[in-house]
């Protein structure tokens, strides 16, 4: 669902050195504007203009540090995809703000085909996603089937859209 805020962001359109900008943000969010400025052959002022007009247009949404999740005692990673047992507003309202409320769930998509959302779950072991599935997930109402996928491997992980 496309809200307001979102139709008018595409009325902005990106050129070269805004993607030049969005590139080395996307590596290292922690380079002053001057930085990329120099990287891009641009002055401050106007680097600055086009970071802060692609942070009022919602291009970029925020600055965040990527955690190494194994190094912080989440190191199994589960999808979680989800049928509802119900197709209508009520339930599938209710479903979301209550998966939204997981501080376990990292990214909820609704998606096409047998199942109507992924969730991807971080956990620190097997014993606490079992904990996570049964006593919190499981108690939202709506859920009429699960299907969980564990990660064994991650062979590429990016954030980079641009």
């Amino acid at each position: 669902m496309i809200n307001k805020e979102q139709t008018e962001n595409t009325n902005y359109l990106i050129d070269d050195k805004d993607q030049q900008i969005l590139r080395l943000v996307q590596r290292n969010a922690k380079l002053s504007v001057r930085e990329i400025a120099a990287q891009i052959n641009l002055s401050s002022t106007p680097t600055h203009e086009r970071i802060k007009r692609m942070e009022t247009h919602g291009i970029i949404k925020e600055y965040i540090a990527v955690v190494d999740r194994r190094l912080v005692n989440k190191g199994l990673m589960v999808l979680v995809m989800v049928a509802l047992s119900v197709h209508n507003k009520k339930i599938a309202s209710q479903f979301i703000k209550g998966v939204e409320a997981l501080p376990e769930v990292l990214e909820f998509h609704n998606i096409s085909g047998d199942f109507d959302f992924v969730l991807k779950i971080v956990s620190p072991s097997m014993d606490d996603f079992h904990d996570f599935f049964v006593n919190r997930l499981s108690e939202i109402d709506g859920i009429g089937q699960t299907k969980s996928i564990f990660v064994m491997n991650t062979i590429k992980e990016s954030h980079q859209i641009i």
